[in-house]
């Protein structure tokens, strides 16, 4: 099953690949909404190669998923891979440049079962699948607008500052 979904930022490519790729601001979310994050490599950078084990609840049980960085290239793209034990999944995000202070970027979800539990599941999932669609779209542009935010807000210090001195 595959869902996608594009967003356009008011924001360099630069900036929102920074925004996308702190793993560290995605753990501490994970964590907020009572997942357990534990990284799983030793890697000193941020590259292909990052792995995490998560334990969370979800549809009331405890669920376990290993997630992979399966592709890390500045500024433009970024996939994650996550297997379970019914299912594995793949998650895709490319941005591209509109200009120098515009970004699209474009977010793609695929499952695949690995048991016929699973394929049952995403059978289910596939009768609302313009639900999911549109949640997803409803996420992807709540993140596009907190990265415009932060954003925003990174551009008005320097000019705060220069009419602070003056």
């Amino acid at each position: 099953m595959k869902l996608s979904t594009r967003e356009d930022i008011e924001a360099p490519i630069a900036f929102v690949f920074d925004q996308i790729a702190d793993f560290d601001a995605w753990e501490r979310s994970a964590l907020r909404r009572g997942a357990e994050v534990q990284r799983t490599d030793s890697l000193p950078q941020p590259g292909a190669g990052m792995t995490w084990r998560l334990r969370f609840p979800w549809r009331g049980k405890a669920r376990k998923a290993d997630l992979a960085l399966a592709g890390h290239e500045p500024p433009h793209r970024l996939a994650v891979t996550g297997e379970e034990a019914n299912l594995g999944g793949r998650l895709d995000i490319e941005l591209i440049e509109m200009s120098p202070r515009r970004t699209r970027m474009t977010v793609a979800i695929e499952l695949k079962p690995r048991t016929l539990t699973a394929r049952l599941f995403l059978q289910s999932l596939k009768l609302a699948k313009a639900r999911l669609v549109k949640k997803l779209k409803a996420r992807t542009a709540q993140f596009a607008a907190e990265v415009e935010r932060r954003h925003d807000s990174t551009r008005d210090r320097p000019a705060a500052r220069d009419q602070a001195r003056r």
